[in-house]
């Protein structure tokens, strides 16, 4: 989950959003996890890293075909992380989101019976992993476990830009109110200097996945917020730090009940991550032509 805010007053008064991030709940309202930030005394964090290296960059031939995904690269991002919440130091820290200051990075939400936002993202972040891996997508995850700290939304959006990644998909359930429901997808409002290179193609990703999450789902349009199915945010750094096509997908409302229980059923993240991979390959057949 990421909180909202409207574009105007995020800028003029990011200080507040920054602040407030600290003690929302939910998506995008809890703690941050420092890449730099040392570790408390007596306590190792552990360190999330990117999974992938140098060796298996794809070839410039590999990436232009557009008949073969193979060699096409793809950024997760699964949200949160599990052992955020027992260092509220670390993941509390400010940091640079580009048009305004936010914690370093967040707890997430959690359903009423305790599943946790991380977990999910986590889980579904695997399951699609598998699938974009056997299609010869090289695939690129920013944390490899749910037991660690972060990375922090500044590493987030740094993993798929130093990938060079096609797309980037920062995966999520929102912690809205409970008597909302449904999923949403967020897109990066053109920001020059920032995001204005990277809006149009992660416009595009954002229709994809919209289409594909709902077909291959079920899931209805969030009922409270966004038009559509679709949000666009200016305040959030692992959109505006990006320098690839990126979005993020609230596949469901964590705190209504109904979604919370689509959301905690593996087969229901088996469909989810099916779905995931349709967007993304109808995408990047038309990206890497």
């Amino acid at each position: 989950m990421v909180a909202a805010a409207s574009g105007a007053v995020r800028r003029n008064v990011a200080a507040c959003v920054a602040a407030a991030a600290l003690f929302a709940g939910g998506c995008g309202g809890a703690t941050p996890a420092a890449d730099s930030a040392p570790a408390p005394a007596g306590t190792t964090p552990a360190v999330q890293t990117p999974t992938g290296g140098p060796s298996d960059s794809p070839s410039p031939s590999a990436r232009s075909s557009g008949r073969s995904l193979a060699g096409a690269v793809v950024a997760l991002d699964p949200g949160h992380n599990g052992g955020n919440g027992a260092h509220p130091e670390i993941i509390n820290r400010q940091v640079d989101a580009g048009t305004l200051e936010k914690a370093c990075d967040t707890t997430g939400a959690e359903t009423n019976a305790g599943y946790a936002e991380a977990a999910f993202a986590f889980d579904v972040a695997k399951r699609l992993a598998r699938r974009l891996r056997a299609r010869g997508i090289r695939v690129v995850l920013t944390r490899k476990t749910n037991s660690g700290v972060g990375p922090c939304i500044t590493r987030r959006a740094a993993i798929g830009n130093r990938a060079n990644a096609d797309a980037a998909l920062s995966i999520h359930a929102d912690g809205g109110p409970a008597g909302g429901r449904g999923f949403h997808v967020i897109e990066p409002a053109s920001i020059p200097g920032y995001t204005a290179a990277i809006a149009p193609a992660s416009h595009r990703l954002a229709l994809r996945i919209r289409s594909a999450f709902r077909a291959g789902t079920g899931q209805p349009y969030a009922t409270y917020i966004g038009s559509a199915g679709l949000d666009t945010r200016d305040d959030l750094g692992g959109l505006n730090l990006s320098t690839v096509p990126k979005i993020f997908v609230e596949c469901g409302n964590i705190r209504n009940a109904t979604d919370a229980a689509r959301l905690s059923d593996p087969a229901f993240r088996e469909r989810v991550a099916a779905a995931l991979e349709t967007g993304l390959v109808r995408f990047l057949r038309k990206h890497t032509e």
